[in-house]
């Protein structure tokens, strides 16, 4: 049987806020007569009457601070680990991507090509990323603040994509072509912009789903604008679709800047010298 827990007592403090409380009122008496001209002078001297107040004997205890601790915790205390603690946070059930990705805060870390369509689990510090598939890790990458780019390990890949992904380069320019020559264009420009081809798939089958949620006419009045812009993603074609830029005329090339004409009343360098 699990009994109630007793009501807490005005009376009843933290044993630490008391011990704050004493060293506070303790110290702070013997200093208010002090003058100190730096930080390091007053340090010194609280550290002089920590020292002195540990070694008051309790009347209570009839022992001093400094003496219990050296008979009850000394004897317990355990060496310090040998490296420090490292926090990290973790991401439970992050699903492995077609371009065998996983997105973290916006960058997108490999693991091998073997564990598409899996969740793995991800634990992230400062300054490394390491990735676990039921409780063994297997990708471990430097962590990466930039969003939208990828760290891939080479041995993360697969030798013949072709063998082992559903979606390849061809197939996917050859869907591109089925909407029109723009779509096609901004598919291989999208592949060519990545290290890897693989690391445009999402891209690429991003915008398969914009044909189908606006329409192939839209999406690739939407493509041709991008290519003119030199957008190169995903994110970049769906924000003109939303805002109906693909409605508007595509912007024409920058008129280039050509030289004066010769005439007869042009005075040439040579007419000042």
């Amino acid at each position: 049987m699990i009994l109630p827990a007793r009501p807490a007592h005005p009376r009843d403090k933290p044993k630490i806020e008391v011990a704050v409380q004493i060293v506070e009122r303790w110290v702070l008496a013997r200093l208010r007569h002090e003058t100190f001209f730096s930080l390091a002078a007053l340090n010194a001297r609280i550290a002089e009457l920590l020292i002195e107040l540990n070694a008051r004997p309790m009347r209570l205890y009839r022992a001093s601070r400094r003496e219990l601790f050296e008979r009850l915790d000394q004897p317990a205390l355990r060496p310090l680990p040998a490296e420090p603690f490292v926090y990290g946070e973790w991401k439970i059930n992050a699903r492995v991507n077609i371009d065998y990705h996983i997105e973290l805060h916006g960058h997108y870390y490999s693991v091998p090509y073997a564990l598409i369509h899996e969740y793995v689990d991800a634990r992230l510090t400062a300054t490394t990323v390491e990735i676990f598939h039921r409780g063994q890790r297997v990708a471990a990458h430097l962590r990466s603040h930039v969003r939208g780019r990828h760290t891939t390990d080479p041995a993360h890949m697969p030798k013949a994509h072709q063998r082992h992904l559903e979606w390849t380069p061809s197939r996917l320019t050859t869907w591109a072509r089925t909407i029109g020559p723009q779509t096609a264009a901004l598919v291989q420009a999208i592949l060519a912009d990545r290290p890897h081809p693989e690391q445009g798939y999402r891209s690429c089958l991003g915008l398969l789903r914009l044909g189908k949620r606006y329409g192939e006419a839209r999406l690739e009045a939407a493509c041709a604008r991008a290519v003119i812009v030199g957008a190169r993603s995903y994110r970049h074609v769906d924000s003109m679709l939303k805002h109906g830029l693909d409605r508007l005329a595509v912007p024409e090339a920058s008129p280039q800047l050509t030289l004066t004409p010769a005439h007869d009343h042009l005075r040439g360098p040579a007419y000042y010298q």
